[in-house]
């Protein structure tokens, strides 16, 4: 039986082709995680759709948006987006810089790009012990209240897209895996195992 993580595969549509020819042209494979949201192709579209809506303000570029988003699934324990987007930051910055994000130690990184990494870890791991402190460390690094708002759900919204693949079952790929850099890889202790 095929299978999309713990489910089957759902029924094969125009929408759900669409999703599984994309990533055959981008990647040369298939992602599990495409294959999962093929249950639902409109959701998954309106959520990245919806995390550009979120970013068209302050336009938080690629290499921020790795910082926030390394930091904070690292921090979640979801191995899956972090592979993909630690190797998305190691192309940005450096092997080592993109390892430190997963790993949570940030020296590489600028002050604000430390401030950021924080803020996402902290979301990520209890979003009800934030405080009033931790949004003026923000603050104090250079950023804007409407930034701190744009961080904020950026990092809510792929919380909410990891959540899914991991509650249901969706391993890292091999080809992710094996694609990320040796340091990142290594990082990466959490979460679910790689597909064999």
């Amino acid at each position: 039986m095929d299978t999309a993580g713990f489910l089957a595969a759902p029924e094969a549509t125009t929408d759900a082709q669409r999703l599984l020819d994309e990533d055959l042209a981008e990647l040369g494979y298939v992602m599990n995680c495409t294959r999962l949201w093929n249950y639902q192709p409109a959701t998954v579209t309106g959520l990245f759709e919806l995390m550009g809506v979120a970013n068209a303000v302050d336009r938080f570029d690629l290499r921020q948006r790795g910082i926030l988003v390394t930091a904070a699934t690292s921090a979640f324990g979801d191995a899956y987006c972090t592979l993909a987007w630690g190797r998305k930051l190691a192309e940005l910055t450096d092997e080592r810089t993109a390892a430190g994000v997963v790993a949570g130690t940030d020296e590489r990184l600028s002050p604000a790009e430390r401030a950021m990494a924080g803020w996402a870890r902290k979301v990520a791991r209890a979003p009800n012990g934030t405080t009033a402190e931790d949004v003026q460390q923000l603050r104090d690094a250079g950023f804007t209240d409407p930034q701190i708002f744009t961080m904020t759900v950026l990092v809510a919204l792929r919380l909410a897209f990891s959540t899914v693949n991991d509650a249901l079952g969706a391993g890292p790929d091999r080809g992710l895996h094996d694609s990320t850099p040796a340091a990142v890889r290594d990082a990466v202790t959490f979460g679910r195992p790689v597909d064999a």
